[in-house]
């Protein structure tokens, strides 16, 4: 059998890390990459220490994959914002706390409000027509409004 194969050498742990890259592309869970990492990091180690044997270095890939998962188990989620919920698909709850103008007077409780290039109905006390309100809240596709601080 030619050395190729008998033999791992510092560019198979990159050739590795690469696959697993691409892996993480194609089927993305954020759980690949940090397999290649620790593969590209034995690379390193292997280039920098060609004598170590495969056993040696199935042992430090497979500790530096361990770190690196539980590094980001306990270090990485706190960088995902985890309080409140999100508002991404909820588009009235991203308004609240904005100031726009009434483009209908609010009377009987009922009015219309231009939020960007859209025309919003909302509720609140009765305010003539291009007074600035600010919304404080959303129950479907009605905006709760109060008159803006001056």
């Amino acid at each position: 059998m030619p050395p190729l194969f008998t033999e791992v050498a510092f560019w198979h742990w990159w050739i590795l890390a690469v696959l697993l890259g691409i892996v993480e592309m194609v089927a993305p869970g954020f759980f690949c990459i940090w397999l290649a990492g620790a593969a590209a990091l034995t690379g390193l180690i292997v280039l920098a220490i060609p004598s170590l044997g495969w056993e040696a270095q199935i042992v430090i890939f497979a500790v530096l994959a361990m770190l690196s998962l539980v590094a980001w188990h306990r270090l990485g989620r706190r960088l995902i914002k985890t309080g409140g919920e999100s508002t991404l698909n909820r588009r009235g709850e991203q308004l609240i706390g904005r100031t726009v103008v009434l483009t209908e007077a609010i009377v009987n409780g009922r009015g219309t409000a231009r939020v960007n290039d859209s025309i919003w109905r909302v509720e609140g006390g009765d305010l003539p027509a291009g007074s600035n309100v600010t919304i404080t809240g959303v129950e479907g596709t009605i905006l709760r409004v109060e008159p803006a601080a001056r």
